[in-house]
């Protein structure tokens, strides 16, 4: 017979049940692939991450060779975001450069080029989620950092190839990839080392502003009609006309690549679209909620790994996440959301096996793309004409 041991007091048991609260992963963190010839080779090693939290600290020390000096510039007119930075080594020419800028894993298991933004996680602590290679981009280049953007739940932008509207058309039909914007020209800008003004990267401005957007927005805004601060014109001209669709942006748009354009109060980018051939992820926003959503959900369950499956698991599993989409849904980054446990997708043989399906839903508010008005002319305004008079004397 079991005994019980004496006690005259009280005890405290701390059940650990019940729902939890998700953090969802930071979307605003920049993968920046670049060169920089004249950079201290000790404090920017060559393909490897680092981890950068003062912009302009790096700017002044960075060197002023290369593209990440130019890139930097550019990002931090927007914004001061968290940066994983990879230096490559400039090539021989064009087509050796390219490949170090893709890299490879090398017979020792190193990443190098932009597959070493596969290692930063492990190596600095943080995952980028808004990746570039700016003024380095080739068609092989923009493959790989597509392929990588997807492993990396991550989103690309890319300069298009070819320097008119249609050459940018044949262009854009290489790619199918929802986590890829292309765009098209670049802007200019002034540069103080060179005391002029120079081509200033695309995809180096939508990369700040992409992690400005999402810090004071959130990833349901698109890039789409935000002024672009710290430029002063384009690198060549885009014609754009807010009714007319038969312009070099609206032929741009029409062929989902994002123009670059000047309006009445400055530059923006115009277009919300990705190359994905998917029309679920068509626009920017929904491909990086999703994004959001997948990871917030994955990264923020590990709490409840390797606990015996009971309903009462499972039932916290499903409240955690709806917390999640209704603190969502009061930011306005998703129009609904519901989580819940679907009998169907669990059978007793795979609940036996240790296995739980839970299954959401959710709504991203697309971007008011197209939008339409009926002007009528009338004249039943005359029917009061006299009242209007006599008010009028």
């Amino acid at each position: 017979m079991a005994t019980t041991a004496f006690k005259h007091g009280i005890t405290v048991t701390e059940v650990p049940t019940g729902a939890r609260t998700l953090t969802a992963v930071s979307t605003a963190i920049i993968g920046l692939v670049g060169t920089a010839p004249d950079a201290d080779p000790v404090a920017y090693p060559l393909n490897k991450p680092i981890l950068i939290s003062d912009i302009e600290a790096t700017i002044g020390d960075i060197g002023t060779e290369g593209t990440l000096a130019r890139s930097l510039r550019a990002i931090a007119d927007i914004t001061r975001p968290i940066i994983v930075l990879i230096r490559v080594e400039e090539g021989e020419d064009a087509a050796e450069t390219a490949s170090n800028v893709i890299g490879t894993v090398t017979a020792e298991g190193i990443r190098t080029g932009m597959q070493a933004l596969l290692s930063a996680s492990a190596d600095v602590g943080v995952i980028p989620r808004i990746l570039g290679t700016p003024g380095l981009e080739t068609s092989a280049v923009t493959t790989a950092l597509a392929v990588v953007a997807k492993k990396l739940r991550a989103f690309a932008y890319a300069r298009t190839i070819g320097a008119t509207v249609a050459a940018a058309k044949l262009y854009r039909a290489n790619f199918s990839q929802r986590e890829l914007m292309l765009l098209m020209p670049d802007f200019i800008a002034w540069d103080t080392d060179a005391s002029a003004n120079v081509t200033s990267f695309a995809a180096a401005h939508a990369m700040g502003l992409r992690a400005y957007i999402d810090e004071q927005t959130g990833p349901q805004k698109t890039l789409s009609n935000v002024a672009v601060d710290g430029v002063v014109g384009l690198s060549q001209p885009m014609h754009w006309d807010i009714e007319d669709q038969d312009t070099d942006a609206g032929l741009l748009n029409a062929a989902q690549i994002t123009a670059l354009i000047r309006k009445s109060n400055g530059f923006c980018f115009w277009g919300n679209r990705t190359c994905s051939d998917d029309p679920l992820f068509v626009f920017e926003s929904g491909v990086r909620v999703a994004q959001l959503l997948a990871d917030t959900v994955a990264k923020g369950m590990d709490w409840a790994m390797d606990k015996p499956l009971t309903p009462s698991l499972a039932k916290d599993i499903i409240e955690t996440i709806n917390g999640l989409g209704r603190n969502l849904k009061a930011a306005g980054v998703v129009l609904g959301f519901e989580a819940w446990y679907d009998e169907a997708a669990n059978p007793v043989d795979s609940l036996k096996a240790g296995k739980l399906v839970i299954r959401y839903k959710y709504t991203v508010p697309p971007p008011l793309e197209d939008l339409g008005f009926y002007q009528e002319v009338t004249d039943e305004y005359f029917a009061d004409f006299a009242a209007q008079l006599t008010e009028a004397g």
